[in-house]
C-alpha cells in the first residue's frame, strides 16, 4: 500500500525517465480524455448541421473560461502540495488542498448563476450569427449547470496528479469520456436531443468523473478533502495566484482570442460564416486534442519537477526538463507528419460539408507544421510554473493564443482577409517559439546556479 512517505521516497530516487513515463502515460490518457469530451460533441453535432457545429465551436470558448479557473484553483494548490510534500510538511498540503477544491467550488457556482441570467448576451458576444445562437443557447444553459462540478473536478484531478496518483486521477477522468460518447449517441442521434442534447451528455459525464476523483482522495496515500482543513487565508491564495495564474491566463486568453477570432470570421466570411466558424471550431478542436497529449506529458514531469525541487534535487530537476524535451520533440515530429499525409480524412470526419472542409485545411496543415515548436513552448512553460517563476510562465502561457495571436489576428485579416484568419494562429506558433528561447534558458541558468550552491553546501556538510 502506497504512504506518503514512499511517494516521496519514489520521486526523489527513481530513475527521472523512468518516473516521468510512469507519470505520464495516465496523465496523458486524462488530457486526451479532457480534450475528448469536446471533440465527441463536435463529431455527433456535425451530423445535424454546420450552424449547430459552429455553436459547439462557439460555446467552446466560455467553456475554456469554466476550465481556466479549475486550472487556476487545480495548478495553483497543486504546485503547493508537491512542493511541501517534498518538503515533508503533509499539514500545509492537506490545508492547501481543501482550500483550493472548496474555492473552485464556489467560484463556478458564480459562474453558474451569471451564465444562465444573461444566456442570450453571452452567445452573441461570443460570436453567434443568428443562424446559430439557437443552438448554441440550448447548449450552454446545460454547459452552466455543471459549472460549479467541472471547476471543481479539474482541481481534484490536478491535485491527485501533483501528488504522485496519475492512474487514479486517469481512471477518473477516462469513465466520464466513456459515458460521455455512450450519451451523445443516444441523445443525439437517438433522442434528437440536438445540441441541448450533447450539453446534457457532457454535464452528466462530468458529474460521474467529478464523483469518482472525489472518492479517490479518500484512498490511502492521498491527501483527503475536508471542509475542516479550508483557510480562507492571504497566505494560501496568494500561492494559488502563483502557481495558478499562468494557467488563469492561458485558458482566459484563449476563450478571448476565440471569441475574436469567431467575430471576425463573422465578419470577412459573408454568407459562409456558418461553415468559416465551423471549420475553424474542427480545427481547435483537433490541434487541441493533439497538444493535450504533449501538456500531459509535461504533467507526467511536473511531479517529479515538484518534489525534487522541493528537496532541493536541482540536478533531478534538469534531468527531466531535458528528457521531455527530447521524448516531445520525436513525438510532435511524427504527429506532424501523419496529420499533413491524412489531413483530408481527418477533416471530413468532422464534418460532410465540402465549404468547412476547404477553409479547415490551410488552417490545420499549418498548425501541424508548427506543432513541433510547441515542444519547447510547452514543457518550460510547465517547468516555470511548478518551480514558482510565476512571471516568467504567464508571459509565455498567454504569448500563444493572446499577446502574439491576438494582434496577428487582426493584422492578417486586415492585410490578407480570410486566408489571413486560417494561417494567423500558425504564425503566432513561430513568434512564441522565438520568444520561449530565451524566457527558458535563463530559467535553465538559475536552476543550474542553485545546484551548484547546494552542491558546495552538500559538501560542507560533509566535512
Amino acid at each position: 500500500m502506497e504512504t506518503k512517505d514512499t511517494k516521496f521516497e519514489k520521486l526523489t530516487n527513481d530513475s527521472v525517465p523512468k518516473l516521468i513515463l510512469k507519470l505520464a502515460v495516465p496523465t496523458i490518457i486524462s488530457m486526451l480524455v479532457t480534450t475528448f469530451y469536446n471533440m465527441a460533441d463536435t463529431y455527433f453535432v456535425g451530423t445535424i448541421n454546420p450552424s449547430a457545429s459552429g455553436a459547439v465551436g462557439v460555446i467552446f470558448s466560455f467553456m475554456a473560461v469554466i476550465q481556466a479557473f479549475g486550472f487556476f484553483f487545480g495548478h495553483g494548490s497543486g504546485n503547493y502540495i508537491s512542493r511541501q510534500l517534498g518538503n515533508r510538511n503533509s499539514e500545509e498540503a492537506e490545508k492547501m488542498a481543501s482550500t483550493g477544491f472548496f474555492s473552485a467550488l464556489g467560484f463556478g457556482t458564480l459562474i453558474m448563476i451569471f451564465g444562465l441570467i444573461f444566456i442570450e448576451p453571452i452567445t452573441v458576444f461570443l460570436g453567434s450569427t443568428e443562424t446559430i445562437k439557437p443552438y448554441a443557447v440550448s447548449y450552454l444553459k446545460f454547459i452552466l449547470i455543471g459549472a460549479p462540478y467541472m471547476t471543481a473536478s479539474l482541481v481534484l484531478n490536478n491535485q491527485l496528479r501533483f501528488q504522485g496518483s496519475a492512474f487514479y486521477a486517469m481512471i477518473g477522468i477516462f469513465s466520464g469520456a466513456v459515458l460521455n460518447v455512450g450519451l451523445d449517441a443516444l441523445f443525439i442521434l437517438k433522442l434528437g436531443m440536438g445540441t441541448g442534447g450533447a450539453g446534457l451528455a457532457t454535464v452528466i459525464s462530468q458529474f460521474a468523473s467529478f464523483i469518482l476523483l472525489l472518492c479517490g482522495t479518500f484512498r490511502s496515500g492521498n491527501i483527503r478533502i475536508h471542509i475542516k482543513k479550508y483557510q480562507f487565508k492571504i497566505k494560501y491564495f496568494r500561492e494559488i495566484l502563483g502557481g495558478g495564474l499562468p494557467s488563469l491566463g492561458r485558458q482566459s486568453i484563449a476563450a478571448v482570442a476565440t471569441i475574436c477570432l469567431n467575430v471576425l470570421l463573422r465578419r470577412v466570411a459573408g454568407t459562409t460564416a456558418d461553415e468559416a466558424i465551423s471549420a475553424m471550431g474542427i480545427v481547435t478542436k483537433i490541434i487541441g486534442f493533439l497538444a493535450s497529449s504533449l501538456i500531459g506529458f509535461g504533467q507526467g514531469f511536473q511531479p517529479v519537477c515538484g518534489f525534487n525541487y522541493g528537496a532541493k534535487k536541482y540536478g533531478r530537476v534538469l534531468e527531466g526538463f531535458w528528457f521531455c524535451i527530447k521524448a516531445g520533440a520525436v513525438f510532435a515530429s511524427a504527429v506532424c507528419v501523419l496529420g499533413i499525409i491524412f489531413r483530408e480524412k481527418i477533416i471530413w470526419l468532422f464534418t460532410d460539408s465540402e465549404i468547412v472542409v476547404h477553409y479547415a485545411l490551410p488552417a490545420f496543415c499549418s498548425q501541424c507544421v508548427t506543432y513541433v515548436l510547441s515542444v519547447w513552448i510547452t514543457i518550460p512553460n510547465m517547468m516555470m510554473q511548478n518551480i514558482g517563476e510565476t512571471l516568467k510562465a504567464t508571459i509565455l502561457a498567454v504569448a500563444r493564443q493572446g499577446l502574439i495571436f491576438i494582434p496577428i489576428l487582426f493584422l492578417m485579416s486586415f492585410l490578407f482577409g480570410i486566408k489571413g484568419i486560417l494561417y494567423s494562429q500558425a504564425v503566432s506558433d513561430a513568434l512564441t517559439f522565438i520568444l520561449a528561447v530565451p524566457l527558458t534558458l535563463s530559467v535553465i541558468k538559475m536552476i543550474k546556479e542553485l545546484q551548484i550552491k547546494q552542491s558546495l553546501a552538500d559538501s560542507l556538510n560533509e566535512n
